[in-house]
């Protein structure tokens, strides 16, 4: 009988998110880091201290045991990346001893907590797998979220499309399942430009990962804090799960998140705080992105069926900082148009999508396109005309559209699954990276001009050069009519959630 039981335990995993890096912005070389015993120590006790504020004092046993396997799995994991524990003895094997003898508050930078030793970063192996440790200027990186039974992380996968080649280059574990990640250049700490990417957990915290260091046991920065009644330090930020992020790719230093708690932050990475939040949803904020080139602009769809756009510049007071289109049921994504500046599309849980004017009260068109919720939607940079979606009912499909319709062009099930998140390389439009919950095949990437009549639709359209400038069109985000809700945007300098 018991074993009966155990054949019942679900085997979870699936990719919740993932996204394409553009190439040329990866270090050929990453650095790889070696922790000394007193910071390994430090970030172990890290880990105890978090789980037992989350735990309270309402914790049963088996949270105590499901802890203790994470400080387990944690561990065992630092001492991997180490390759040190034999040096120090069986009564102190992860060094506390050491560091309980230390004192001072955690320091942000990864650079100032570990060693980096560049002379590690190629070992002496086989020449076949020296190459694949140099990330080539005509790799792309493909950051993949994995949910694997209890463990979560990210996986950096290289992914060259001249050589059809695709591996994992490196990973980061992480506390809890990646719903959602943003890649960014700009580095908290630094005057240069990074290769840094945000993921937005379970948890309300967002990490910032350096993707040119690997064995990373922690991230270079959080923004926000669960805060701690046992150390006396506040909430900071959200109060429940992250869902989606947008970088100002204008303003730099602006990360946009939203949340299942029913609000929008914009952060000021430069000191990790939150600058502005948004508040008065109905329902979570389950989708969000800036405009391509008005960097006050920020698109906004949650689960009561409703997509706002705002301007980010607004005050208080300022009623004519948004305006609203109810769309019905619950939007999943919202994706700018890089070929009219004016337009937008939104998906649902419905199997709808929507085509938005943001100068018209209503869509230019909507259709149903699948038969459950689109959890991935690409308006192509580079190819006019051109939208693909996917579905929880496991099917890809790409779409010729314009003003009037939108016309089925291609149809594959790439057979991953319910497929959870969808994105388009940023110089080949026509391949594509989706993640599902199959558990023997989870992520794939396709060609899309494998196929001939979608390579007679939309090639001639292809245009590698395509980059839209803001004096394209006249955005223009009119007064909110009557009909519209009251929206409240509200700055907070500690950034925690008032109660109504």
């Amino acid at each position: 009988m018991e074993s009966d039981q155990e054949d019942e335990v679900p085997n979870v995993n699936f990719v919740p998110s993932l996204l394409f890096v553009k190439r040329g912005v990866a270090k050929a070389n990453p650095e790889k880091v070696t922790l000394t015993p007193a910071e390994l120590a430090r970030i172990i006790n890290d880990t105890r201290d978090d789980l037992e504020d989350e735990g309270g004092e309402d914790m049963d046993t088996s949270d105590d045991e499901e802890n203790e396997e994470s400080r387990a799995r944690l561990a065992n994991r630092a001492q991997q990346s180490v390759g040190a524990a034999s040096s120090r003895g069986a009564e102190d094997e992860y060094g506390f001893e050491q560091y309980e003898q230390e004192s001072g508050e955690p320091v942000v930078r990864l650079s100032s907590v570990a060693v980096v030793d560049p002379a590690e970063n190629i070992q002496d192996d086989d020449d076949s797998e020296a190459e694949d440790e140099v990330i080539k200027p005509t790799d792309n990186l493909i950051l993949v979220g994995h949910v694997q039974n209890d463990s979560a992380s990210m996986e950096v996968y290289i992914f060259n499309d001249e050589e059809g080649s695709l591996y994992v280059h490196h990973d980061f574990l992480l506390p809890s399942p990646p719903l959602c990640i943003e890649w960014l250049s700009f580095d908290p700490g630094s005057d240069k430009s990074g290769n840094l990417c945000a993921i937005g957990c379970m948890d309300p915290v967002i990490t910032l990962w350096d993707l040119d260091i690997q064995d990373s046991l922690e991230p270079i920065c959080k923004l926000g804090s669960k805060g701690s009644r046992k150390k006396n330090k506040p909430k900071i930020g959200h109060s429940d799960a992250v869902l989606d992020l947008s970088w100002n790719r204008h303003l730099e230093h602006i990360l946009a998140s939203g949340s299942v708690d029913q609000s929008v932050i914009l952060w000021d990475m430069e000191d990790g705080s939150p600058h502005t939040t948004i508040r008065k949803f109905e329902e979570k904020v389950q989708t969000l992105s800036f405009h391509p080139t008005k960097a006050e602009a920020l698109l906004v769809g949650s689960c009561d069926g409703k997509v706002k756009v705002f301007d980010c510049r607004a005050t208080n007071d300022d009623s004519s900082s948004y305006k609203t289109w109810d769309l019905g049921g619950e939007i999943e994504r919202v994706c700018w148009s890089r070929h009219n500046e004016n337009h937008f599309v939104a998906s649902t849980n419905q199997g709808r999508i929507h085509y938005v004017d943001i100068r018209n009260d209503h869509p230019l068109w909507s259709k149903e396109v699948h038969e459950k919720e689109i959890t991935g939607l690409v308006l192509s940079s580079k190819v006019k005309g051109m939208l693909s979606t996917a579905s929880s009912d496991g099917t890809l499909k790409v779409w010729d559209f314009d003003d009037q319709d939108a016309r089925l062009v291609y149809k594959k099930n790439p057979k991953i699954g319910v497929i959870q998140c969808l994105d388009e390389c940023p110089e080949n439009p026509f391949t594509l990276a989706m993640g599902g919950d199959l558990k023997t095949k989870n992520f794939c990437v396709v060609n899309l001009l494998d196929n001939d009549v979608l390579t007679n639709v939309f090639k001639s359209r292809f245009d590698q050069n395509y980059t839209q400038t803001a004096s394209e069109g006249d955005l223009q985000i009119e007064p909110p009519t009557e009909a519209m809700e009251d929206a409240s945007i509200d700055d907070d300098d500690d950034g925690e959630d008032s109660e109504d």
